[in-house]
Parts: C-alpha cells; structure tokens; sequence
C-alpha cells in the first residue's frame, strides 16, 4: 500500500524556492534541500522526481508568484513612466534584498544556461510574458499620447526587460537600490 504524502507540496517549492534563490542550482545538495524542507529523501523523489524536478517547481512557483506580482503593478492604471518605474524599481529592491541575491530567474539563466533547454524555456515563457505585458501598457500610452508615435511598443517593450536584466546582474554586483535607481531613470528617456 502507497503511502499518502506527509508533507505539503506547496510549502517544501516555496521553501525550495528560497534555498535556490539564496544559494543556486549548483551549490544546493539534495541533502541541504531535504534538511530545508524537513522531509525525507524518498518524499523529496518521490514528489518532485529528483533535485532537477524540485527546481523546475520553484522556477514555476517563482513565476506564478513574485513575476505575475510584478506584471499586475503595470495595471494600477498609473501613467507608462511612473507604472514602469514602479516595475524596475521594485524588482530592484527585491533584488537587492537578503544581501543582494538578485533574480531567482536571472541566476538560473546565469548558472544553467546553455546546457539547461528546460530553465531556457522556462526564463523565455517569464519574459515573453513581461515583453508582452509591457508592450501592452506602451501601445495604450501612446494612443493617450504619453509616448511619442514614433516609438514601437514591442521593441522599446523588449529593451526593458533587457535593460532589467542586466540591472538585475548588476544588483548582485552592486546590491544597493540608491546606486541603480537612476540608471532606471536613463532608461525611462527612451519613452521621451
């Protein structure tokens, strides 16, 4: 008879989310994972399937969370700059918290990639959705007249999440909102 799961799934990606956050793909052992989460080794395999699977989980957790949060802030109905300054601004400081451990999404890109085509997949479906959302919110701006015609909303859109990128690269280097603010500010003249 299969033993029923003791433990809540939820919780141990939410909490795995963090572990791999703080310390990477790479530097946590399934032990550091099972000592984190309070479970066994077998429970670990046996829901998620291996460390691999319990870090895709977080990498979804990471996305239906902290990212769709980031998204829904570009509806508050805010105008474009101060919506899109809230945005950068905020994942800024996210970033530098806990000693600058900067983006999980970012740092798995950083750690994973080439070789990784599952965490490939995964950042691309983030920020195609970021791209898309702020693509929206420019198209909206420039038929209120808040950005100039001559701008298109898809690629000024997909210079931001680059732009975010790289500042959230920075953010570990550098893990100090005051310091990076103001290169959010250079990049909001690309609406002017």
């Amino acid at each position: 008879m299969a033993r029923t799961r003791e433990f809540d799934t939820e919780a141990a990606v939410s909490r795995a989310m963090e572990l791999f956050w703080t310390r990477g793909y790479e530097a946590t052992s399934v032990r550091d994972l099972t000592q984190h989460l309070g479970i066994g080794q077998g429970s670990l395999y046996a829901a998620f399937g291996d460390k691999d699977g319990l870090y895709r989980a977080a990498l979804e957790h990471y996305r239906a969370t902290l990212a769709t949060a980031a998204l829904r802030s570009l509806e508050d109905g805010a105008d474009v700059r101060a919506a899109i300054r809230a945005l950068l601004t905020e994942r800024v400081r996210i970033a530098v918290e806990r000693d600058g451990q900067g983006c999980l999404a970012v740092n798995a890109v950083c750690e994973r990639l080439p070789q990784d085509a599952a965490t490939r997949r995964t950042v691309r479906d983030m920020q195609d959705a970021s791209r898309e959302a702020l693509t929206e919110v420019l198209r909206a701006a420039r038929d209120r007249g808040e950005i100039a015609d001559r701008h298109d909303p898809h690629t000024v859109a997909a210079f931001l999440v680059a732009f975010l990128n790289g500042l959230l690269v920075s953010s570990k280097i550098t893990p100090d909102p005051r310091a990076l603010e103001p290169l959010i500010d250079v990049a909001l003249t690309t609406l002017d």
